[in-house]
């Protein structure tokens, strides 16, 4: 597959176009991102449990959304996730992120999954700020030809720099 536009739909964490992905439909809400997360069988571990690496990607695409709060591109550096209580597969679960302190090239940010108003689990991480030339490139990428962000085929619903008002 090429870059370009399409290539931004088969992001595994909330991409709409790729078949095996989690398909997170992330939405700004008081300063953080956050998507409901319906598993599927094919996300199992233990027999009717959500795998914990499935929850953990859930995280990580969560903080990685939160940048978008304060306009920024950047990548996970480090997490670390606790769980503490499984998930099972036929539930469904709400994760969010937020950026907890901008430390300049450096981000903290934190994530929780909560399931039926329980907390499944939670993580923190460190984001890095991007280079200017591959910000220069992912804009170009995800927010240039009006054909819709990583959220379906709508007009971007939620890019960095929008995200603030």
């Amino acid at each position: 597959m090429g870059e370009g536009a399409g290539t931004r739909h088969y992001c595994f964490g909330c991409g709409t176009r790729n078949p095996h992905g989690l398909k997170l439909d992330f939405r700004i809400e008081d300063k953080r991102a956050v998507a409901e997360f319906r598993p599927r069988v094919e996300h199992q571990g233990y027999p009717g449990l959500v795998h914990g690496g499935l929850i953990a990607t859930a995280l990580d695409e969560a903080m990685g959304w939160a940048m978008y709060t304060l306009g920024v591109w950047a990548v996970t550096g480090k997490m670390e996730v606790k769980y503490r209580q499984p998930l099972p597969l036929d539930a469904t679960a709400t994760v969010a992120g937020e950026v907890v302190r901008n430390r300049g090239r450096w981000l903290e940010v934190r994530g929780e999954v909560r399931s039926g108003g329980r907390l499944v689990a939670e993580s923190q991480g460190l984001f890095m700020r991007l280079p200017e030339e591959k910000v220069a490139e992912l804009e170009r990428m995800y927010l240039a030809g009006g054909q819709g962000s990583s959220l379906d085929d709508q007009d971007v619903a939620m890019t960095p720099g929008d995200a603030e008002g």
